[in-house]
């Protein structure tokens, strides 16, 4: 009895370890990246080091950054743009979760934000808050990539093991442009309003 339950377990867990995604990390550094276009001190469009032939591309507008992954279609590459209300910008890692047949399906970018001083309206380094951004990644049949949830890093106790169940759970079947990306466990008050723009 003791045998079979051993085997039984031992079955369970392999079969749990066969539909486990895998993480791998890309540095997205902006000395890594390519600039698309740019039009100086306005806006600049860069395309990042992805997984495989699945690209990243980085936007940045008025102190505000973005970014999006995998084989976007022509108007989400030109219009979408998901930030922060407040001043931001993003971490140089990228996690990316890939399944198991390689294809990656979502990942996982630190954002800093940078929120004003309520009395002078100055960004603070004491205020500053983290949110680990979940994104789906943009499939060729499908071309959409987007925003699918978010994690304060600072408000969870294992903020990385919660954002990659939203990554694995979440992000693969989200629908952009129809579904709305959520803060998901404890949401601070250093965790600020998104800003999601994504082609109608």
């Amino acid at each position: 009895m003791n045998g079979r339950v051993a085997c039984l377990a031992l079955v369970l867990l392999s079969a749990g370890s066969a539909v486990a995604n895998e993480s791998v990390y890309v540095n997205v550094s902006r000395e890594k990246c390519v600039t698309i276009k740019e039009e100086p001190g306005m806006y600049s469009v860069m395309s990042c080091p992805g997984h495989g032939d699945y690209p990243s591309f980085f936007k940045e507008m008025d102190i505000r950054q973005s970014f999006s992954f995998g084989h976007l279609d022509k108007r989400y590459l030109d219009e979408a743009f998901e930030t922060f209300i407040p001043f931001n910008h993003a971490g140089a890692t990228v996690e990316w979760r890939v399944a198991v047949d390689g294809t990656p399906v979502s990942t996982i970018l630190r954002w800093f934000i940078e929120n004003p001083d309520p009395t002078t309206g100055q960004s603070v380094p004491a205020l500053e808050g983290q949110v680990l951004v979940v994104s789906k990644v943009a499939q060729k049949d499908d071309g959409k990539g987007c925003v699918a949830g978010y994690v304060d890093a600072l408000a969870n106790p294992d903020p990385n093991a919660l954002a990659r169940k939203v990554a694995d759970e979440v992000a693969p079947t989200f629908r952009c442009g129809v579904d709305k990306a959520a803060y998901h466990g404890t949401q601070g008050d250093r965790a600020s309003a998104p800003r999601n723009e994504l082609p109608q």
